[in-house]
């Protein structure tokens, strides 16, 4: 029998690229999802006789309970992402990204797997030339960073748990958003043929969404061998300050004009270069470059003209 999975906030930008990927790959998944941006991303999924959806909140732990019960692995998706988001809405942050965690790390038996994907934004500001590694000290400085946190510390305080810190993720997904930095970046570059940076020596580092579900797919193969511990998740090459990322984008948009700022400063304050060997070592190997994300991203921004594509 097919094992049942559960992933809160399914139906978002990673939830609707991974979904299809784990019923492909012939899970039986069930997707709780507020649809909160009226998305259709899951559409196409409704073929498949293993796949169920349930509209509701991530905080209804009467909810929670029933569908955890079903389920042997749990992927908690759901969550409020980004610095702008959860600064707007407080509150929704913490009970939404912190608090449903908790509440299914309560319920969730000993025995129940869960993967959960955070943020490396919690290492805040790294020491200039020196890697963040999984043992870095975390100092998130954005009320986003601060809930992930919380929320990482739940789950991997159960034996039977990893944690994915991923990167600054980027590329094509069913349910877009257009404000993450290298999607907004190459959006302007195409659009507006300009941007100014604020900041543009703060670095951070980047990985494919798709990379993002293969590596929830490794985790769930290895998950013996990789259980208890927090993994980076990122590109080994893309350790890159925002201007060196708009360097990039030039090569594919020659006629793109970028501007540092002299003045102002950046709201996400994160700066730091990430070390994912951890990872490497357990034998994923990202996919999907930076350069194909950029490739990949013009051509979905030829179809892709307003801006509701975001959190923000």
């Amino acid at each position: 029998m097919a094992e049942k999975i559960l992933i809160t906030g399914g139906a978002g930008y990673l939830g609707s690229t991974l979904t299809p990927v784990l019923l492909a790959a012939g899970y039986d998944v069930t997707v709780l999802d507020s649809f909160m941006f009226q998305q259709n991303s899951l559409a196409d999924c409704c073929h498949y006789d293993s796949f169920h959806v349930m509209r509701g909140d991530c905080r209804d732990e009467k909810l929670l309970t029933k569908l955890v019960s079903q389920a042997d692995i749990i992927i908690p998706l759901a969550a409020l992402v980004g610095a702008p988001l959860c600064a707007r809405d407080a509150i929704g942050a913490q009970t939404i990204n912190a608090g449903a965690v908790q509440i299914l790390c309560r319920i969730a038996s000993k025995d129940q797997r869960i993967l959960m994907p955070t943020t490396n934004s919690g290492y805040g500001i790294g020491e200039a030339g020196k890697y963040c590694t999984e043992e870095t000290p975390l100092r998130p400085i954005s009320h986003y960073g601060v809930t992930k946190v919380e929320a990482e510390a739940a789950v991997l305080s159960r034996e039977n748990s990893i944690s994915f810190r991923l990167a600054t993720v980027f590329g094509m997904s069913p349910r877009m958003r257009l404000d993450l930095l290298v999607n907004d970046f190459v959006y302007r570059a195409m659009h507006d043929r300009a941007v100014v940076i604020f900041e543009g020596h703060f670095k951070r580092n980047y990985i494919h969404v798709r990379d993002v579900a293969r590596v929830f797919m490794h985790g769930i193969h290895q998950f013996e061998h990789m259980r208890g511990k927090p993994y980076n998740v990122g590109l080994d090459d893309a350790n890159l300050s925002k201007l060196e990322l708009c360097a990039e984008i030039k090569k594919q948009v020659p006629n793109f004009v970028y501007l540092e700022a002299p003045i102002g400063e950046d709201p996400d304050k994160r700066d730091y270069i990430v070390s994912n060997a951890r990872l490497a070592s357990t034998g994923f190997v990202p996919k999907h470059s930076l350069q194909m994300g950029i490739t990949e991203l013009l051509k979905g921004f030829t179809i892709l003209r307003n801006s509701h594509y975001g959190n923000v």
